[in-house]
């Protein structure tokens, strides 16, 4: 059965693509039958199983996709072929793009952006106007924020913090306790 479906009258333009807004059609999680959900292109955008979901405003498209318990809200972008999963949660006026991974109980939000071939996992986090990309990878329950910038094959892990308008990119290594 079925948990959401694509409300053909309900539509919006993304990019040249035509989005639609989602429908609840069962209840799971905190979302009820008839709920109106975010904006997705098409079905293979955000799994029929599991609480995945997309709130608000928050746009999902390309080969991007939603699944397990991931939840994309506020005004948040996840396209072309980036993996949305777990008890993940992209938030605000973040973007996830390309080929990045957001997965376990990471979170991304506000005006971060998460792209190329980023990955984000474990109770890391990625906010402000930070940004991930090339072959980085937080992880752990690091924390990127501010201005920051990691990229490259950088590596943030452990309770390390990046902040303010640090870059840290090559191979860099970034841990702690």
């Amino acid at each position: 059965m079925k948990k959401y479906e694509l409300v053909s009258d309900l539509t919006t333009d993304c990019d040249g693509k035509t989005l639609y807004r989602i429908r609840a059609l069962t209840s799971f999680s905190d979302v009820k039958a008839g709920d109106l959900g975010g904006w997705i292109e098409k079905e293979d955008c955000l799994s029929q199983f599991g609480n995945a979901w997309v709130y608000g405003d928050a746009l999902v498209s390309g080969n991007a996709w939603v699944y397990g318990d991931a939840k994309v809200s506020g005004d948040a972008r996840v396209y072309g072929n980036a993996l949305v999963s777990g008890n993940a949660w992209v938030s605000g006026d973040a973007s996830v793009y390309g080929d990045a991974l957001v997965y376990g109980n990471a979170e991304v939000s506000g005006n971060a952006w998460v792209y190329n071939n980023a990955r984000v996992s474990g109770n890391a986090e990625v906010y402000g106007d930070a940004r991930l990309s090339g072959n980085a990878t937080v992880s752990g329950n690091a924390k990127v924020y501010g201005n920051a910038w990691v990229y490259g094959d950088a590596r943030v892990s452990g309770n390390a913090s990046v902040s303010g308008d640090a870059e840290v990119c090559g191979d860099a290594l970034v841990s702690g306790n």
